[in-house]
């Protein structure tokens, strides 16, 4: 990933990242781990008072419903970003709404990168066995088929991307421990330290094209991020 950006606290360089799904509760929590490190956050909301919200937390959003707006209209909203992230998501509701978001959401966000120029994309995906153990109604094997879409969307695209794979997220408070890798078994995982290992992917620009899939663990989240490196 690139990290051209301007220098933060310590020796490590910022990045100026626009977050797709920013007002999400992934997405609020990615903001303040990136803002931790010093980077650049700016966003998409689908409401003003998202906004309002996080612009007291010093978070510059842009108000727009990614299932409506064309991709030169998402283009835009980027501005002078080095990352792209994806973090939105319809959480196995309706059919046409997983489709707007989880599906063509992904289509038109790669789409407006190669517009604006951009090159790095990480995506928040799931883990393609979540949920197994369950009953499933249709649309939620809808909800699964259309993420796997948007992953094999990602993976063909030219662009340099990250997958990220979390099993199932809770609202517990962070361990700041995960196991990360290639292929991970479905357990359950804090949104917070979702949000903490992709900060860390964003600076590490040895990371790239790859699916990486992320369980609760025992290894420290900077430790887990390097060894992924390929």
């Amino acid at each position: 990933m690139p990290v051209s950006g301007h220098q933060a606290e310590g020796s490590e360089l910022a990045v100026n990242v626009f977050v797709i799904g920013i007002a999400g509760r992934t997405g609020t929590l990615l903001a303040s781990a990136l803002q931790h490190r010093g980077d650049q956050v700016r966003g998409l909301v689908r409401r003003g008072g998202q906004r309002d919200a996080l612009a007291a937390q010093g978070i510059e959003t842009v108000v727009g419903d990614i299932a409506r707006m064309t991709s030169a209209e998402l283009a835009s909203t980027f501005a002078d970003a080095e990352a792209v992230l994806f973090a939105a998501g319809s959480n196995g509701g309706a059919a046409e709404v997983t489709r707007a978001v989880d599906g063509d959401g992904v289509d038109k966000t790669i789409e407006a990168m190669r517009r604006a120029g951009l090159r790095r994309l990480a995506l928040v995906s799931v883990l393609p066995e979540s949920w197994r153990e369950r009953s499933l109604s249709d649309e939620e094997e809808y909800y699964f088929a259309v993420k796997k879409q948007a992953d094999v969307a990602v993976a063909r695209s030219d662009l340099d991307w990250l997958i990220l794979r979390p099993s199932l997220l809770t609202d517990e408070p962070g361990t700041g421990r995960v196991s990360l890798g290639p292929a991970e078994l479905h357990g359950q995982i804090p949104r917070a330290d979702v949000a903490e290992t992709l900060a860390a992917l964003v600076h590490e620009p040895r990371i790239g094209r790859q699916i990486l899939e992320l369980n609760g663990g025992d290894t420290p989240i900077p430790e887990a991020v390097r060894r992924s490196i390929r």
